[in-house]
């Protein structure tokens, strides 16, 4: 199976992914957040510095749990187009 290159509205979605959960782990170490979501260290070290720039919904959910940061806030964030409505 050949992998597309990512676009560059997916590296610059990630990179904002990686801002977002960067942001949200605070003072908490890698290594805790990690455990706490069931990954890799290297993986959330990956996602935060956006050489992960897509990965997984339930990997992106775990640590959203861990970080108590709530999916709506990554869409809002992260994904939503620049300009979208926002629902009342």
């Amino acid at each position: 199976m050949v992998r597309l290159p990512l676009t560059t509205e997916e590296i610059e979605r990630g990179a904002r992914l990686g801002t977002l959960l960067r942001r949200a782990r605070g003072d908490r170490s890698i290594l805790e957040v990690a455990m706490a979501a069931g990954v890799s260290p290297e993986t959330l070290r990956k996602i935060e510095s956006g050489r992960i720039a897509t990965p997984s919904f339930p990997t992106v959910a775990a640590i959203a749990s861990a970080l108590e940061v709530s999916m709506d806030d990554i869409w809002t964030e992260v994904c939503r187009p620049a300009g979208a409505a926002t629902r009342v």
